[in-house]
């Protein structure tokens, strides 16, 4: 069959489809063919648009146990993020005394008592892995609780949704501002708040520059105009980012631009603790009023939309799980607060698993909640987390603060002294790991009637083991020659490094002794 202009549509039991792709049908809603899925309903028009137009959503400020837990987490994830750079930690007269810090002219790694190295880096890879896993057994247990309350970006959007209620009022204030038109008054509102998000926005920035240098003095620098350039340059690009995502995206970071929503969707199942409508007990909605006169015929859901109004993202619960939930429960404490007021039992939306809604429709009790926690999958995931957090803790404790290593000459090889004797020359690496100087010996073991100088060490001092000291905190480069007596073989051995103090740590670097017939 065709339509009236020339496109090939196709008809099956009475409905018309489109026989174009469905990018093609989309993209031109004037074809008359309605393209649809087998388990879709035939659509009576196609959409013009490929994406909904973003809605404003005011939220109605709640009380409960949720939002109350919500105000801790976001007072406490605060505090760590702007308070943490201005502690300090005595490491002694040698390192920083900053608790926190990324020092990246002398790539070093400070928190509190641990020093990680560039060489170390296996430690940050085993926490980003824990950080990983950690998501993973969040999710399996309680779903998208990370969203709901750690997230920085749900952090950041919840101090300014506050700022909105300070300076704007509560929801309907805020609805009701928003239709005004433009006048002194709105302009005035608007200004004010935007310059607290904007004061907001630049603090975030600035908070985030003191973790990769000394707090107080990059502080009174930046000010001064004497700071880096980066460090403005980072400041501007941060202040920006949080003004735009924090102030004005919001959901629709959540909803849109984050994947995390997606994956997390993929680790759910019947068996995970999400925020859930409870349609059996609450279906079909009616008012009070209405309940009240057929008690029989309506559920326990009034449908004030009470649930709606607080949803930081602007969702309805009762539809289903949903990507834009983050799980904040905040509906939760709404529902429970009306179920009071009417006399109903609380938990209409509860954190429930569809197994124990399915258990609860049938008559039955639910499960405890610690043994829907403890399940084959969250316990799994707290082993693995675990087992790489016990491990790092391990290597931490038995890593040693002294570390060698030895580079021969590769050309030439050796030398022939005039006495017969041969000579190699070496490059040496000592790291001193510890905050302040240190002796090392450094011996030649393995190598017999062997005598070793340096470049700082006269010929004439020559022996079998030499003291050098290194620095606090630093690699010393050590140019050492190691002479054998005539006729002695190519052979291995080894270089040993003494810390001389209390500690007495030792490390050894394997290498070879190159002589005449070596091959």
């Amino acid at each position: 069959m065709k339509h009236r202009d020339g496109k090939n549509v196709l008809k099956e039991d009475g409905v018309a489809k489109s026989g174009d792709p469905v990018s093609s049908a989309v993209a031109e809603p004037e074809a008359g063919g309605e393209r649809h899925e087998p388990h879709e309903p035939p659509r009576e028009h196609l959409p013009s648009k490929l994406f909904e137009k973003s809605k404003q959503v005011h939220n109605k400020r709640i009380d409960g146990r949720f939002r109350r837990f919500k105000w801790a987490m976001m007072l406490v994830t605060l505090a760590i993020y702007y308070v943490t750079p201005w502690i300090r930690w005595d490491r002694g007269p040698y390192a920083p005394d900053q608790a926190v810090l990324i020092d990246l002219a002398n790539r070093r790694f400070y928190m509190f008592g641990i020093e990680i190295w560039p060489h170390e880096f296996y430690f940050i890879a085993g926490l980003l892995i824990m950080a990983g896993l950690g998501l993973f057994l969040v999710t399996s247990a309680v779903g998208r609780a990370w969203c709901g309350y750690a997230c920085p970006q749900t952090v950041w959007t919840d101090l300014f949704q506050h700022v909105d209620r300070l300076v704007d009022g509560d929801r309907n204030a805020r609805i009701r501002l928003d239709a005004a038109p433009w006048g002194p008054k709105k302009a005035a509102k608007r200004g004010f708040k935007w310059s607290l998000y904007l004061a907001i926005s630049f603090v975030t920035g600035g908070a985030w520059i003191l973790y990769f240098a000394d707090a107080p003095t990059l502080f009174g620098n930046f000010f001064g105009g004497e700071a880096p350039p980066v460090a403005y340059i980072t400041v501007a690009i941060l202040t920006f980012t949080t003004f735009a995502l924090g102030g004005f995206m919001r959901e629709q970071v959540c909803i849109y631009m984050c994947p995390w929503p997606r994956i997390q969707t993929a680790m759910l199942d019947e068996k995970s603790l999400v925020v859930t409508y409870k349609d059996w007990r609450g279906e079909p909605r009616g008012s009070v009023k209405k309940a009240q006169k057929d008690p029989e015929h309506f559920g326990d859901c009034i449908d004030c939309n009470l649930c709606v109004a607080v949803c930081p993202t602007g969702i309805d619960i009762r539809e289903g799980p949903q990507i834009g939930c983050i799980t904040c429960a905040l509906c939760i404490d709404a529902c429970d607060k009306v179920m009071a007021d009417i006399g109903r039992p609380r938990g209409l939306i509860d954190y429930a698993t569809l197994d124990d809604c399915e258990r609860e429709a049938r008559g039955e009790e639910p499960r405890p909640i610690w043994k829907t926690l403890l399940r084959p999958r969250t316990i799994a995931y707290f082993l693995i987390w675990g087992s790489i957090g016990l491990a790092l803790l391990f290597a931490l404790g038995v890593r040693s603060h002294t570390e060698l290593t030895a580079s021969p000459d590769r050309n030439p090889p050796f030398m022939l002294m005039s006495d017969g004797s041969v000579r190699n020359s070496y490059t040496l690496r000592l790291r001193n790991m510890e905050s302040r100087p240190r002796d090392m010996e450094i011996a030649v073991e393995g190598l017999p009637g062997a005598l070793m100088w340096s470049d700082t060490i006269r010929r004439d001092d020559a022996a079998a083991s030499q003291t050098v000291t290194v620095a606090a905190d630093q690699i010393e480069t050590v140019r050492a020659y190691v002479m054998v007596p005539e006729g002695t073989p190519a052979q291995d051995f080894v270089f040993r490094v003494t810390s001389l103090d209390e500690q007495r740590e030792t490390d050894t670097a394997e290498t070879r002794f190159s002589a005449p017939g070596d091959e």
